[in-house]
C-alpha cells in the first residue's frame, strides 16, 4: 500500500525554516520535532532562500516554476501540431504534380 502524500500549508513551512534558521539545532532535529523528513525541511529552506534572493515569496516563485512547465509543456505540442503539418502540406504539395 503506498502512503498517502500529505500536504503542509505555507505557514507550516515558513514556521518550519524559520525554526530551523533561528536556532543552533540541526535541520533533523527540527524535523524530528515537527514530524517531518530532513530532506523536505531542506528542501523548504532552500526554496525559501531561492525567493528571498528572487526578492519574492515562496508561492509565487512555485507558481512561476508551474507556468514554465505548463508553458514548456504547450510549446512541444506546438511543435509537434506544426511538424505533422508541415509533413502533410508537404505530401500534398507532392501528390499535386
Amino acid at each position: 500500500m503506498v502512503a498517502k502524500r500529505r500536504k503542509y500549508t505555507e505557514e507550516f513551512r515558513a514556521e518550519a525554516v524559520r525554526l530551523y534558521r533561528s536556532g543552533d539545532r540541526s535541520i533533523s532535529a527540527v524535523g524530528r520535532e515537527l514530524g517531518i523528513t530532513p530532506s523536505v525541511l531542506h528542501r523548504w529552506h532552500q526554496e525559501q532562500h531561492q525567493a528571498e534572493q528572487a526578492g519574492t515569496s515562496r508561492a509565487s516563485v512555485k507558481a512561476e516554476r508551474e507556468e514554465l512547465q505548463r508553458l514548456r509543456r504547450e510549446n512541444e505540442v506546438l511543435r509537434q501540431e506544426r511538424d505533422f503539418l508541415r509533413s502533410a502540406a508537404a505530401y500534398f504539395a507532392k501528390e499535386r504534380k
